[in-house]
């Protein structure tokens, strides 16, 4: 048994305190030997072929999704949703089909104002991506989650991810990649800011890859402990000047709204409003806001485009 099947097959049987405290342990003592490749990975900037740049000329793309985790995390999707479009934001909300009684009434909820709803994974369990039989038999009931909710989109949990066996699923995007982290544990990055196409094979379908790009919250406020958002906004500064893809990911269950200090494995809610914040108002009108899914076809046409002017280019 390798160390992540052992790992996981063990993390029922550990208290979260422990957990949380060992990973705190180990990603504070690889933070320095990372430096060079996180939370800015060199070259990750290189624009795809043929890029013309973004729609209605914007310097760069906003995108903010969420994972909900657990039942916690679904109960605190009408407080986040509300603070973001306080904000003048909308978000994509990712939900484990089989983890937490389902409701619909949530999902409702966030399509009616204008949010997206995603699929993360089945049960979050760990074992996904266990074997390709394994995954086969998974992507079926996903498939099936994906039809009844109506959606398009999908990440996994704990960003594992392969690429291949992804074809699978019937998606337009997913989004269990990376640009760089390191720390995750298949820590095999995208090493870029921008989304790319995985092509079809055979009769199963291509798909628009979106990896995040900006360091992931219990990472930044409860395992790396920060008591601010300077490296988001680091990133944020970086990648607007690139012109890349500013892609968050934010899990509500780690958010604390309200007063009070927060508990164990949460970060204060005003951090993530603090970045909404940031960026409205230090870049308005130069980013372009959408959902995943809206940015998502906007690429399969220009991946379509570019493929129809290189078909016409060799045949000359």
């Amino acid at each position: 048994m390798d160390a992540k099947r052992l790992y996981y097959a063990l993390k029922p049987l550990i208290p979260r305190s422990l957990q949380i405290a060992l990973r705190r342990t180990v990603i504070q003592r690889q933070r320095k030997a990372y430096s060079s490749i996180w939370p800015i990975y060199p070259n990750s900037d290189t624009p795809p072929p043929n890029w013309s740049g973004w729609p209605e000329n914007k310097k760069f793309a906003v995108l903010l999704t969420h994972d909900v985790e657990l039942a916690r995390g679904q109960s605190r999707c009408e407080v986040l949703m509300n603070l973001e479009q306080e904000c003048g934001f909308v978000a994509s909300y990712n939900f484990v089909p089989e983890r937490y009684p389902d409701c619909p009434k949530t999902r409702k909820m966030l399509t009616d104002a204008g949010f997206e709803v995603g699929v993360h994974g089945l049960n979050h369990d760990g074992k996904l991506y266990i074997s390709r039989e394994e995954f086969s038999r998974r992507a079926k009931r996903i498939n099936g989650y994906i039809k009844e909710w109506d959606v398009v989109g999908f990440r996994s949990p704990a960003m594992h991810h392969n690429l291949d066996w992804l074809r699978d699923l019937n998606i337009t995007y997913d989004s269990s990649t990376f640009d760089t982290d390191p720390f995750e544990p298949q820590p095999d990055a995208a090493h870029t800011i921008f989304p790319f196409f995985v092509e079809a094979d055979g009769n199963r379908s291509g798909y628009v890859e979106l990896p995040y790009t900006l360091p992931q919250d219990f990472t930044l406020f409860v395992l790396l402990e920060e008591q601010g958002i300077d490296i988001w906004k680091r990133k944020v500064d970086w990648i607007a000047q690139q012109g890349g893809m500013v892609l968050v990911n934010v899990h509500p269950d780690y958010m604390h709204f309200g007063k009070g200090k927060p508990k164990l494995g949460e970060f204060p809610a005003h951090f993530y409003k603090e970045l909404l914040l940031y960026i409205r108002d230090t870049y308005k009108d130069e980013y372009w806001h959408v959902l995943p899914k809206d940015l998502a076809s906007y690429w399969q046409r220009e991946h379509a485009s570019v493929q129809q002017e290189l078909q016409i280019t060799s045949s000359l």
